[in-house]
């Protein structure tokens, strides 16, 4: 089978669950089943995955105290690089940060990279209601550009209450959404055009950004958000941005991923253990088979880019 890296891959040990979600109104709407390191290499096994990123997931470590948040972060990072050391040949992992406290996050940041090595960070779409493109975390993307770190960005719950009147999961509409505004504000907020050896790792196909492409192309045609001159059209930033496949490994968004930011830029993602499990072993199958795709784009999709962007990671 083809050599393959899932890079939305959670983990969820008791600790942080027990700190950040409440059993019986989980952040996002679905709850997953009880997370173990042994399920989770028995879901790798199945499912013919080789290596797993591994991230926390909503609402991230900052449930409003920044000095709850911050020993937080570091017991997840020392977790997840216990786990790597555990499983060197199974898990990388992306480092969680403290934000919106930007002093911890640049903290936790040199820790987690220099001292645990983990592969890059996880950021959320919004920090409790502060958007990733907000001024106020300049000073983290600078160092983010800095050390040309990889960066996978996750859809958190919106600040807007209306969001959540529908009756619905968040994840069904507004995790998509989310992540749009996140990917807009970055772009027209100019934070991509200060960061260009970043990294960038989308999650659910960058959520609605690709269907919505032809809007950001009309928008930037009519010149109508200031600071144009400093960043290029979002058509061409899009070409420099990764989007993974966690659901959103169907066929028509697949062609629609090809043509908006090209399949070398496009990375599988499981969304294990939300997914369930036998959804989730589908999706990699898929891929593998999958008649939209020829052999060289399934190979880039399922491992290859993804073990560019980590270099570590590269099939022997």
């Amino acid at each position: 089978m083809t050599f393959t890296v899932d890079v939305h891959h959670h983990i969820l040990p008791d600790f942080f669950w027990r700190a950040t979600n409440e059993a019986d109104d989980p952040v996002g709407g679905i709850a997953p089943p009880p997370w173990s390191a042994a399920a989770a290499l028995s879901f790798l096994d199945d499912a013919g995955i080789d290596i797993a990123v591994t991230s926390i997931s909503t609402p991230g470590v900052h449930v409003g105290d920044d000095a709850a948040a911050r020993a937080l972060a570091r017991h997840c990072n020392e977790f997840s690089a216990e786990l790597m050391k555990d499983h060197p040949d199974r898990f990388a992992g992306f480092a969680c940060l403290p934000l919106p406290d930007v002093d911890g996050a640049l903290l936790e940041l040199a820790y987690a990279l220099d001292d645990l090595h983990l592969d890059g960070v996880v950021l959320f779409s919004n920090a409790r209601g502060v958007y990733l493109g907000d001024q106020s975390f300049w000073p983290l993307f600078e160092e983010l550009q800095r050390r040309r770190a990889v960066v996978f960005v996750h859809p958190n719950a919106s600040p807007d209450p209306s969001a959540h009147r529908l009756g619905l999961p968040d994840s069904l509409i507004d995790f998509t959404a989310d992540t749009t505004r996140a990917v807009a504000q970055l772009h027209y907020r100019n934070t991509f055009a200060r960061t260009p050896d970043v990294k960038y790792i989308f999650s659910h196909a960058g959520g609605t950004v690709p269907y919505l492409a032809g809007r950001f192309g009309i928008v930037d045609e009519m010149d109508v958000i200031p600071g144009g001159e400093h960043r290029s059209s979002a058509a061409e930033t899009f070409r420099h941005l990764y989007f993974d496949t966690a659901l959103s490994w169907s066929d028509p968004v697949l062609t629609m991923l090809r043509s908006v930011v090209g399949p070398d830029h496009v990375v599988f993602g499981s969304d294990y253990p939300y997914l369930r499990r036998d959804l989730a072993v589908f999706c990699r199958a898929h891929i593998e088979t999958s008649e939209v795709l020829t052999d060289s784009e399934r190979v880039s999709i399922l491992g290859l880019t993804a073990a560019n962007l980590i270099p570590r990671l590269a099939s022997p």
